[in-house]
């Protein structure tokens, strides 16, 4: 019998060549779009934990303000105990803020200073339960860093804002840009155009106040504008990512905004 030797064909090079240059192709494409998808879930993440932890601390700053003023002095009769044990006014700002009752008082059209945008100190026992007392609670952004803080009332007015209510202050929210530089205003606008009204600073802290005509801004309040007399205080938190988005270089901006009422009249 004669024997018929098959041959079997096989690839040439060139066409080894094309394979696998259409491979690398189809991996370098996937590797691509891997690539862009890890930095959007990084950027989101980063936008996700910004805003995440501007609600917490909004939310804090909500509640200590709705808790503000607790226990009011009217609750007591005259004489009054010691100072620590009861809260003057539920917003403090200095000087003189403690003419209690409020009658010839420390008002923003008055002798006193117009308290910060950027910074509040509220009394208040915030754990009645626990017997410690009135506090001072003082929030204050510092280097895009809100920072809070509380420490015992020690008397009749927290002596030396500066200090005394400053000496445990730690960092409670992260990149806050409210109160950011004008070259920083016009770089958020281009991606936010609303964020900064008239490129502006924005406050953290506004405060409403009673007047006989109903509550108003405490800036237009003449007389009344009082601590006594604060009734809501306005809170906004514009917080950034830390980092730049991979994809357009920008920085993602969250902003928040809450409000916090006192819950006791001192009127």
């Amino acid at each position: 019998m004669n024997t018929r030797a098959h041959r079997t064909r096989g690839f040439t090079l060139i066409e080894m060549m094309v394979s696998m240059g259409i491979f690398i192709l189809i991996c370098g494409s996937a590797f691509t779009l891997l690539g862009v998808s890890q930095q959007r879930y990084q950027s989101d993440t980063q936008v996700l934990n910004s805003f995440q932890e501007a609600r917490l601390g909004l939310d804090q700053i909500v509640r200590d303000v709705n808790d503000s003023g607790y226990p009011p002095p009217n609750q007591y009769e005259l004489p009054l105990p010691n100072a620590s044990s009861y809260a003057v006014s539920p917003v403090a700002w200095s000087p003189g803020y403690l003419n209690f009752p409020a009658t010839a008082a420390c008002s923003m059209s008055g002798g006193c200073t117009t308290p910060s945008s950027t910074e509040m100190i509220i009394e208040t026992n915030p754990a009645p339960q626990t017997g410690i007392g009135v506090q001072y609670i003082r929030y204050t952004l510092s280097n895009n860093i809100l920072y809070r803080s509380m420490v015992p009332k020690a008397g009749q007015d927290p002596t030396g804002l500066g200090s005394n209510t400053w000496s445990n202050a730690v960092p409670f929210v992260q990149n806050v840009m409210n109160n950011a530089t004008p070259a920083q205003i016009a770089q958020i606008n281009a991606s936010y155009p609303n964020m900064f009204p008239g490129g502006n600073p924005v406050a953290v802290f506004q405060y409403t106040c009673d007047t006989p005509t109903g509550p108003q801004d405490c800036s237009l309040a003449g007389p009344t504008g009082m601590p006594t007399n604060i009734r809501s205080v306005t809170v906004t938190l514009i917080v950034a990512t830390p980092t730049p988005d991979k994809q357009s270089g920008q920085i993602r901006i969250v902003e928040l905004t809450g409000r916090g009422s006192r819950l006791n009249s001192f009127q």
